[in-house]
């Protein structure tokens, strides 16, 4: 088959980030907040995707790692004042401390007993953060409640204002193409290669000299970061972090997210964060009696249909496009 001149793709690529950077100033301020929490819902599944999809550890506990992003960017802004990107950084430390340290008892766990485990984490997270103890930095059940950033200039195009949603959607558009770029880097090199060297054939893997729990833990501990500096732009973005807001539902949703987008595929995250973040709006317009049971016939329907996932889809009726044009 004919690789794709590097030319179109180059054009492709430019034409994407322009219709990126104009949609903000063709829909209300609305849609606006849902496509930052696409952007940021896209680095989570990514994340998580690193961990299942390229290591192949199943996690339901990634909602915990959103959550302590998101409560570290919001205790950094608001009792020490830290300027909200700066707070990125310091999130994915964390977060990368706390999965590597989940990654080493995840060396004995496989399946399901891997599953149960994170599930427990996912549990367990929104309970720590009502602590008494620690309400003084948390803010208990009330939770913290943060300001936008306002954008530091200010014009106007097609008639709308640079405004705290839009510049938010500019920042996390910039942070999404580097942590999209880290990924792409680190799974497409010698690293990713063992990761899913471990996936398929963990024996084999070991045998050619691939340290398993080095790499084990340490996609649990990328994975977590990703997740991490999601839930740090998510909380800039909703302005308001509470316990409540990261219940087990978050993980699974994240989960459903990496399944739809399709497993071990970078861009895959993109359309599962779509689709977690629109359809269920779409099945509430639909019935507002039972929107759940029409959420659950979408994704029945999706996995009917495309049972590898969008990209799998995607990759498919790609192949088969090209293939006359090469045959002749």
């Amino acid at each position: 088959m004919k690789p794709i001149d590097r030319k179109w793709i180059w054009i492709g690529g430019i034409v994407t980030l322009v219709a990126l950077c104009l949609l903000p100033f063709l829909v209300k301020n609305y849609r606006v907040f849902q496509f930052n929490l696409v952007i940021v819902y896209s680095i989570a599944v990514l994340g998580l995707n690193i961990l299942t999809g390229f290591n192949g550890q199943f996690s339901l506990g990634h909602g915990a790692f959103y959550a302590i992003g998101a409560y570290v960017t919001a205790i950094l802004m608001d009792q020490a004042g830290m300027p909200y990107w700066a707070t990125l950084p310091v999130a994915a430390i964390v977060c990368f401390v706390f999965g590597f340290l989940m990654g080493f008892p995840a060396l004995r766990l496989e399946g399901h007993f891997l599953a149960l485990a994170t599930f427990a984490l996912a549990l367990a997270i929104p309970q720590l953060l009502k602590y008494k103890k620690i309400e003084g930095f948390t803010g208990g059940v009330q939770g913290i409640v943060l300001t936008k950033p306002e954008p530091p200039f200010t014009f106007r195009l097609f008639d709308q204002p640079l405004n705290a949603d839009r510049w938010l959607y500019f920042f996390s558009l910039f942070v999404a193409l580097l942590m999209f770029l880290i990924a792409w880097n680190l799974l497409r090199g010698r690293v990713g290669r063992a990761l899913v060297a471990i996936r398929d054939h963990p024996i084999a893997a070991a045998a050619m000299g691939i340290n398993l729990p080095v790499f084990k833990s340490l996609a649990f501990g990328v994975s977590a970061a990703f997740t991490g500096v999601a839930g740090a732009i998510g909380a800039i973005v909703v302005a308001f972090v509470a316990p409540d807001s990261f219940t087990v539902f978050l993980s699974i949703t994240f989960l459903v997210g990496v399944v739809i987008g399709g497993l071990a595929s970078i861009p895959g995250a993109i359309f599962g964060a779509i689709f977690i973040q629109f359809v269920p709006n779409i099945a509430d317009e639909i019935s507002k009696s039972a929107p759940w049971a029409i959420y659950g016939i979408f994704l029945i329907v999706f996995m009917y249909l495309m049972p590898t996932g969008v990209m799998g889809l995607l990759t498919k009726l790609f192949n088969r496009l090209r293939r006359p044009a090469s045959s002749t």
